[in-house]
């Protein structure tokens, strides 16, 4: 017998019952072949005030479970089955008319893309003010304003006010990242479904993020839905741990318990492979410091750093080999719209200046907004710099032009931070993979197809996907065939923006293990953009710390990490997610 729907289902609350109970849950997806299912039959439970995390790589399920809460499944998508008990009334039998009275003011959602999920023509101001009027939290004008702020400031946004006034092209990835989160927590919902909410923060952000939620957490008593590949932060932060696996919950418990002593091979491949584990094992060991088999299903072995011998080898060469670029007193200066006819200048780099040895990898960390993005768009002419230069094998770049900067960019390729914004939806994937090919005039037909399906199998994506489009893509699958993309014309230079923030850390390992085995067959030099510190370790020759545009520590890795000089330095490897947590391998 079917639930009966109340007027308002909401209304009922069963003291000592679960928050969210779903059962059986199945899910499948419409294609040309038939219904394929993507969940099959995950149960969990979720308690009120409790935070239960669900990881697994990228496809396995885990936002295709959460989507489906919230009934925001793409349109090929359908539950074929189970139930989603909410408070007890079972969602999937509600009308989108009562839906529309649990979602954001009972159910909020921080969605894992900031930039499609922003409208890029609002102001973010009017983006926030509108939610929160909409969910009877505010009302129009002043109201509005001053709680909008409050939620950008609770966001970690410090300068919110002045924030409010601008677009989100004008925001970092990390910093949209910051808007959805603020905007997902601003009706103070019951359940906060987070998918990946962190993957594009720098760490002294995320922990202040997450802290914000913990204190939510405890005061109100929302529970919190996360979605994270991070095994660091789901140890850390969350009571429960569910592991999925191709549509099935695989293993499920208490978070630290499982994953001190974890017992399905896929979750043991999973710890393994973390990067703030891996981390951790590199500082006391001078061998190899993979320590388990991370074969996945499709046959690739992941040693996830190289031996003490190839570091020492790589540390010679950053100070024998000659630089492959040279940054020298960069500065970009934009002028921020702050008014009718006004505007006023906002140095986003200031006197930057590094080299990278041909060959080895620099990384530049720093937080959100710090200016790391803005010097890889300089690097790469994408735009021009207000005064320093830029020296790519002893030229200028101030001097190339026509098709010597054509020539340039065959060999100096990028990989950017947003997959989905910088992938042309109208694009399939063995299209988006060649473009550089077609541009470049590189082969044939056949010979470009050949290359997209060998650069397929080199990101660990199955060549099924060849004729598929981005949408029909995870997250994380986006961001490997954008690194396809940058490997097609075998570069000398890889400019990676946040290439490995949205990954499953298996993918991850392989493709941190992809990087180091092409830059030692190829000799590629890496400017390797992260706000991931962990993942800096395992694959940077030299660190530059940047902090409002300017580098205030630069040095080796070992180093930075083993003796850090500045503050900001040590606070940003003091918030590493789970870096102090002993787990099991």
């Amino acid at each position: 017998m079917s639930q009966p729907i109340l007027t308002d289902p909401m209304d009922q609350h069963r003291i000592g019952a679960p928050l969210l109970e779903i059962r059986d849950l199945q899910v499948a997806f419409a294609t040309q072949g038939g219904m394929v299912p993507a969940v099959n039959g995950v149960s969990l439970t979720l308690l009120q005030g409790e935070t239960l995390a669900i990881v697994g790589e990228s496809g396995s399920g885990k936002t295709t479970t959460a989507l489906s809460v919230i009934k925001l499944l793409p349109g090929s998508a359908q539950i074929t089955g189970g139930s989603i008990l909410f408070d007890g009334v079972d969602l999937t039998t509600l009308s989108e008319k009562e839906l529309q009275k649990v979602r954001g003011k009972q159910i909020g959602f921080v969605p894992q893309d900031p930039m499609s999920n922003l409208n890029p023509v609002w102001r973010i101001g009017f983006q926030v003010e509108e939610t929160l009027v909409a969910n009877g939290k505010a009302t129009r004008g002043q109201d509005a304003r001053a709680k909008a702020i409050a939620v950008l400031e609770q966001a970690g946004l410090s300068d919110a006010a002045e924030r409010m006034r601008q677009y989100p092209h004008q925001f970092s990835g990390g910093m949209r990242q910051r808007v959805l989160i603020g905007i997902g927590l601003s009706s103070t919902p019951k359940l906060l479904i987070a998918d990946e909410p962190t993957s594009a923060l720098d760490v002294t952000v995320q922990r202040v993020i997450l802290d914000h939620l913990a204190k939510l957490t405890a005061e109100s008593g929302t529970s919190v839905l996360f979605i994270t590949h991070d095994l660091g932060l789901a140890a850390e932060r969350a009571q429960k741990l569910v592991v999925m696996y191709k549509g099935r919950v695989v293993e499920a418990g208490p978070s630290i318990e499982l994953l001190q002593n974890p017992q399905h091979p896929y979750t043991k491949r999973l710890v393994a492979a973390a990067p703030s584990l891996a981390s951790q094992r590199l500082q006391h060991s001078s061998t190899s410091v993979s320590g388990a088999d991370l074969r996945g299903d499709d046959g690739v072995d992941v040693d996830l750093v190289a031996t003490a011998e190839d570091r020492a080898a790589r540390a010679k060469k950053s100070l024998t080999a000659p630089p492959a670029v040279q940054v020298e007193n960069l500065t970009k200066v934009f002028q921020i719209s702050s008014g009718k006819l006004r505007s006023e200048p906002f140095t986003a780099v200031d006197s930057v200046s590094f080299s990278i040895a041909k060959g080895t990898t620099t990384a530049l960390v720093g937080e959100s907004g710090s200016g790391k993005s803005t010097v890889a768009r300089l690097v790469l002419k994408l735009d021009e710099p207000t005064s320093g230069r830029i020296v790519v094998d002893g030229r200028d770049l101030a001097d190339t032009r026509g098709k010597d900067l054509l020539a340039l960019r065959r060999r100096m390729q990028p990989v950017f931070q947003d997959p989905f914004g910088s992938l042309d939806p109208l694009y399939n994937i063995g299209a988006t993979i060649a473009e550089p090919l077609r541009a470049h005039r590189v082969g044939d037909r056949h010979e470009q197809r050949a290359r997209v399906l060998e650069l397929l199998d080199q990101v660990s994506l199955p060549k099924q996907l060849v004729d598929r489009y981005p949408n029909e893509l995870s997250g994380g699958q986006r961001q490997r065939v954008a690194i396809a993309r940058a490997l097609a014309l075998k570069p000398d230079i890889v400019v990676l923006d946040e290439a490995v923030s949205a990954l499953d850390v298996l993918v991850q390992a392989q493709i941190l293990a992809l990087l180091g085995e092409l830059q030692s067959e190829l000799d590629l030099t890496y400017l390797f953009i992260t706000h991931d510190l962990a993942v800096v370790r395992l694959i940077a020759d030299n660190v530059c710390v940047m902090r409002k545009g300017k580098i205030v520590e630069a040095a080796s890795t070992s180093e930075v990490f083993d003796n850090p000089r500045e503050q900001y330095t040590q606070e940003l490897l003091a918030a590493i997610p789970g870096a102090g947590i002993k787990l099991g391998a």
